[in-house]
């Protein structure tokens, strides 16, 4: 039998072992790349307005020469660091928006203090975003202030402007963010009231732990991380995608406790009773009303949202009492939709069309 032309039997073998060797070299770097200390996340140039105690508020340098007259502060969940919104350059929601021209504060979260175990949702809705919201006001010089909420920091944003009605929030950006806690299925289940006993925990542990928390979202896709791991061998060659996986792992798994007191309002107030989605809810005895909500709104929400799914989102546009209300759904998950490849040609072009004219 004759070997097809052009094919030199002789050089398979050195072939092969060539094929081999750049297979081992590529692994090889992709390993090397764990050994390293990883990209520098949330570099992007700030300086910290004020910090006091778990709260941190930061302002983002400009990089335009032309600045919308409206300052944008961004409120985090409390679980969950705000580099997400700033990992790289050229993967930055942060970076994104100063070149667009916005004026970016970040109310931040750090670990509350085992004496902190105390703070309660009114110390988050009626002091600490008030300040923050202050302070941005006498540092741009602007009355009204732009807020954006990510996933839980878009309830806490929800709260504070169904409050604070009169201003002066302008616009409200709504990333994600639950209504109805009844739709957030495994949450539910987790915290059942007839098998979660949520005074027992807070009294005896203080502020809830982060791998107690951490769990509970793994819960939701208990495969998903043996098949984040087997996705990353399988590109371990791929530079992009290693950096990639370490960037979001190491945020998905940096997450912090919540105070205890904050906790137990959480769970017994939105979890258990769902006071926000039947107009029940009050802090610090101010009644929470989100047809108080006349500012303009744009509400994002994930197609594959595995943790606020959007049963238990779709609500919020009707229950808010503004005429300038929009909500657009956009292909991704709940991390994938404000960060990453997706979140950069979808999400950041639509918010910058929708907050530009809404800034001046």
């Amino acid at each position: 039998m004759n070997a097809p032309t052009g094919l030199d039997l002789a050089s398979i073998p050195e072939r092969i072992q060539s094929e081999v060797q750049r297979a081992i070299m590529r692994s090889i770097k992709g390993v090397e790349d764990f050994s390293t200390s990883g990209p520098t996340l949330g570099s992007t140039p700030k300086d910290v307005l004020h910090s006091r105690g778990t709260m941190s508020l930061y302002h983002y340098r400009p990089m335009s020469d032309e600045i919308y007259r409206v300052p944008v502060l961004i409120v985090m969940a409390t679980t969950n660091r705000g580099y997400i919104l700033d990992l790289v350059p050229g993967q930055s929601f942060i970076e994104f928006l100063l070149k667009r021209g916005y004026d970016v504060y970040m109310l931040d979260w750090s670990a509350p203090r085992p004496e902190e175990k105390s703070l309660g949702m009114e110390d988050y809705v009626l002091d600490f975003i008030p300040d923050c919201v202050r302070r941005v006001q006498q540092d741009s010089g602007e009355q009204d202030v732009s807020v954006i909420g990510y996933c839980f920091g878009g309830v806490l944003s929800l709260l504070y402007g169904s409050i604070f009605g009169d201003g002066p929030m302008k616009n409200l950006i709504c990333f994600t963010t639950p209504i109805d806690f009844r739709e957030m299925k495994l949450f539910s289940n987790f915290s059942d009231r007839r098998y979660f006993d949520v005074d027992r925990l807070v009294d005896s542990v203080g502020n809830v732990p982060p791998e107690m928390i951490l769990s509970s979202f793994e819960m939701l896709r208990p495969a998903s991380r043996t098949v984040s791991q087997i996705q990353l061998w399988e590109n371990i060659w791929n530079d992009e995608f290693v950096k990639s996986y370490r960037m979001f792992d190491r945020w998905a798994t940096d997450t912090l406790p919540l105070a205890g007191e904050y906790f137990r309002a959480i769970t017994k107030d939105l979890m258990w009773d769902n006071k926000l989605f039947n107009d029940t809810m009050s802090v610090g005895g101010r009644a929470v009303k989100l047809e108080n909500i006349k500012v303009p709104i744009l509400h994002a929400v994930a197609e594959h949202d595995h943790i606020v799914p959007y049963d238990a989102a779709k609500h919020l546009i009707t229950k808010i009492g503004s005429e300038d209300k929009e909500e657009v759904m956009l292909k991704g998950g709940h991390v994938s939709l404000v960060a990453g490849a997706n979140a950069i040609k979808r999400l950041w072009p639509k918010l910058d069309t929708w907050l530009g004219k809404r800034s001046t």
